[in-house]
C-alpha cells in the first residue's frame, strides 16, 4: 500500500486555484497552474512569482557552540557568519560526497536552517547523531515557507513592510508582515531577485492570498521552478548533486570558504575534507559538471548519455529542459574531465539519435540578485 502523501498548509488553496498536483518528496505538490509551465516561467522572469516551498525542512540550532558544531559538518565558514546574514552550505560525507545542500542563517541567538524536502529526515538524523553538549536542535513544524521571486518581488513585498526594500542578497531578518512575525531572507532559487518568507502555518493562506491579490503576482509550480533554476545554473539535489559527487566535481568551489581550505585558518575538519581539499589543491577530478545548450529544438532530459565525435561515451545529463527565456534546450550534466572544453560539441543520445549540444558556461541566463 502506498504511503499517504503529506500536504503543505497551502494545499487547499492550490486545489482551489486549479493546480495540477503531483507527488514530490513525499508531498502532494503543485507542478503547474492554469497559466502552464512556460507562461509561469516567463511571468517570474518579467514580474513576480509565488512558490509554495513549505515541504522543505526548517530547523533551529541553539547554544553557544551551535556555529562551531555546524561548521564541523560543512566546508563553510559558519563561526564568522554575521548576524542577519545567510549562507549556502553543503553536508558532506566521509568520501567527499554531498549529503544535501542547505541554507544557514545567523539570527543572533540561533542558527536557522532550511534543508531539502527529500533529505529532511536524513539531515535531522545526521545532526542528531553528531550533536554535542550545549547544542539543541529544534525541528520547526508550525511554519510554512513561501518564495516570492522576480523583478517586481521587492516592490510587492515592500507594500506590506517597506523595510524589506533595504535588504540585499543574502540578508535575513525577523520582519512583521500583515501583523505576523516572519523570517525573511532576500534569496531564492530562480536566479531572480526575491525573498523566502517563513510564516506561521495558520497565517500562510491569508498571507498567500494577500500577495496573489497584486496584479504582478502569479502562483508558480514545480515545473517552472525547475526550468528557472536550470537556466540560472543552479543545482538540484538528487539530480545534479548526490552522495557520490564532490563539491569540486560539481563546480561548487565558491561554496567552500577560503578559511576552511588548505592553508586556511580553520582548514578541513569536516567530513571528507581530505578528499575534497586534495581535489582542490591538485585541480584533479575524473569528471566535472558542465552546462550544455542544444543545437536543435528537442529538449534533452535527465539520464541521457553523452558521446564525443568519435562515439565514445563521455558523460551523462543530470538536468535538462527547454529554456523558455533562452528559447533553446538547456541542460547540465557531468563529463569526463579531459573532454571538458568550452565551445566543444558533444552528442546527446535521444531515442537512438545523436543530438549535437555545445558545452557552454553557466548560468545560461544572467542571475539578477539585488546586491545594493
Amino acid at each position: 500500500m502506498s504511503q499517504q502523501l503529506k500536504q503543505t498548509p497551502l494545499h487547499g488553496l492550490h486545489i482551489e486555484m486549479g493546480a495540477k498536483m503531483v507527488p514530490f518528496a513525499g508531498y502532494d505538490m503543485p507542478v503547474q497552474y492554469a497559466l502552464g509551465v512556460k507562461k509561469e516561467h516567463i511571468h517570474c522572469r518579467d514580474a513576480a512569482g509565488l512558490f509554495d516551498v513549505s515541504h522543505m525542512g526548517q530547523l533551529r540550532l541553539k547554544g553557544d557552540s551551535a556555529a562551531a558544531f555546524l561548521e564541523s559538518l560543512v566546508p563553510v565558514d559558519i563561526i564568522d557568519l554575521p548576524a542577519g546574514k545567510q549562507r549556502y552550505a553543503l553536508f558532506t560525507n566521509d568520501k567527499g560526497g554531498i549529503e544535501d545542500d542547505l541554507m544557514v542563517t545567523n539570527f543572533g541567538d540561533h542558527l536557522f536552517l532550511v534543508v531539502n524536502a527529500a533529505c529532511k529526515e536524513q539531515d535531522i538524523a545526521h545532526l542528531k547523531a553528531n550533536l554535542v553538549d550545549g547544542v539543541e536542535l529544534e525541528v520547526i513544524e508550525d511554519r510554512a515557507l513561501l518564495a516570492l521571486q522576480g523583478p517586481k518581488a521587492a516592490a510587492v513585498l515592500a507594500e506590506l513592510n517597506p523595510t524589506v526594500a533595504d535588504m540585499v542578497f543574502m540578508d535575513a531578518a525577523h520582519i512583521e508582515l500583515m501583523g505576523v512575525e516572519c523570517y525573511v531572507s532576500r534569496s531564492g532559487y530562480t536566479g531572480e531577485d526575491g525573498y523566502e518568507i517563513s510564516v506561521p502555518s495558520d497565517k500562510a493562506e491569508a498571507f498567500a492570498r494577500k500577495l496573489l491579490a497584486f496584479n504582478d503576482v502569479e502562483w508558480i509550480g514545480l515545473g517552472a521552478r525547475d526550468s528557472l533554476r536550470l537556466e540560472c545554473g543552479l543545482c538540484l539535489y538528487g539530480h545534479d548533486l548526490d552522495l557520490t559527487t564532490t563539491p569540486f566535481e560539481a563546480s561548487l568551489l565558491w561554496a567552500i570558504t577560503p578559511v576552511r581550505r588548505a592553508g586556511g585558518e580553520r582548514e578541513g575538519g569536516f567530513p571528507g575534507s581530505e578528499v575534497i581539499l586534495d581535489q582542490i589543491t591538485n585541480k584533479q577530478a575524473l569528471r566535472k559538471r558542465i552546462g550544455l545548450v542544444g543545437q536543435s529544438k528537442a529538449p534533452v532530459r535527465e539520464g541521457t548519455k553523452l558521446f564525443d565525435a568519435d562515439d565514445n561515451e563521455i558523460g551523462i545529463v543530470t538536468s535538462g529542459t527547454f529554456g523558455p527565456t533562452k528559447g533553446i534546450p538547456v541542460a547540465m550534466g557531468y563529463i569526463a574531465a579531459e573532454a571538458n572544453q568550452l565551445g566543444e560539441v558533444v552528442y546527446a543520445e535521444v531515442r537512438g539519435k545523436k543530438l549535437p549540444m555545445t558545452i557552454e558556461k553557466m548560468p545560461f541566463v544572467p542571475q539578477r540578485y539585488y546586491r545594493g
